[in-house]
């Protein structure tokens, strides 16, 4: 399996979990800061040579600024803290529910239930772990840009595979997956980090999906078409932990880890 290099996927951050600033996800700040410029640039450009109807382009492209830094939002979330849940990875929707294999990181690993969630262009693209755990098996596969909602998608796409290992052993698959319209995997982990549950760990620019492997005993709590709230949605139960009873009490995201 071809691993890219290190500078293609990963962006490692000074703390961790990543924190916003101001409200926005880091790696987002470099991309509305090119929006600014161009918007800048096309409204002086366009105010010299058209004069006053060049104030049209300049709220076209205003608008999409403001498009932009509403993409990048990071907004806190309110993570379930019972034993035996599993959060939604994304916001979006479930668009299919299938078994698979988690083959990009190991193509032995029998099937497992797959909860896979689109996220349009609207939605916040701040991935985050779905479980407590420990990552491991970072893979990234280069690939083609279908529709993330097509189940080819899963095979065919670029995408970031992560393994999260419980401490149990069992283990948790998280894929990341560009889309049609998505150009870059940003990933802010490396093997080895320790996640919690809800933890921010990457995003996808933009328009894609996210599959979730879920490990043995894990039963889906969700269904196809249902919306999901990335780190608040409890996506999986644990039957052998009695996760079925309950929905989790929620507590503010990073007040045991000392983030925002």
């Amino acid at each position: 399996m071809t691993t890219a290099p290190a500078q293609r996927v990963f962006a490692p951050t000074a703390t961790f979990p990543p924190r916003p600033v101001l409200g926005i996800s880091v790696p987002g700040w470099p991309i509305i800061g090119l929006f600014v410029v161009a918007t800048a640039g096309l409204t002086a450009g366009s105010l010299a040579l058209l004069g006053p109807w060049g104030w049209i382009i300049a709220a076209v492209c205003g608008l999409l600024t403001l498009w932009c830094v509403w993409f990048f939002r990071d907004p806190a979330r309110a993570i379930p803290a019972d034993a035996g849940l599993m959060v939604s990875p994304a916001d979006g929707v479930v668009c299919m529910i299938v078994q698979a294999a988690p083959s990009d990181l190991d193509p032995a690993h029998p099937p497992v239930t797959r909860v896979s969630v689109f996220m349009n262009v609207f939605n916040v693209h701040v991935n985050r772990a779905p479980i407590e755990g420990t990552a491991e098996s970072l893979r990234y596969h280069p690939g083609k840009f279908f529709n993330a909602s097509f189940d080819k998608a899963s095979t065919d796409n670029e995408r970031l595979a992560m393994g999260i290992r419980l401490r149990d052993g069992r283990l948790c698959v998280c894929v990341q997956i560009a889309g049609l319209v998505a150009r870059r995997i940003v990933c802010q982990v490396r093997t080895g980090t320790a996640l919690g549950r809800g933890d921010r760990y990457g995003l996808i620019r933009f328009g894609s999906r996210v599959d979730v492997y879920l490990p043995p005993g894990f039963v889906s709590a969700v269904k196809v078409g249902q919306r999901m709230v990335a780190g608040e949605t409890i996506i999986a139960r644990d039957s052998a932990a009695g996760g079925a009873a309950g929905s989790g009490s929620p507590v503010e995201h990073g007040a045991a880890r000392g983030t925002a």
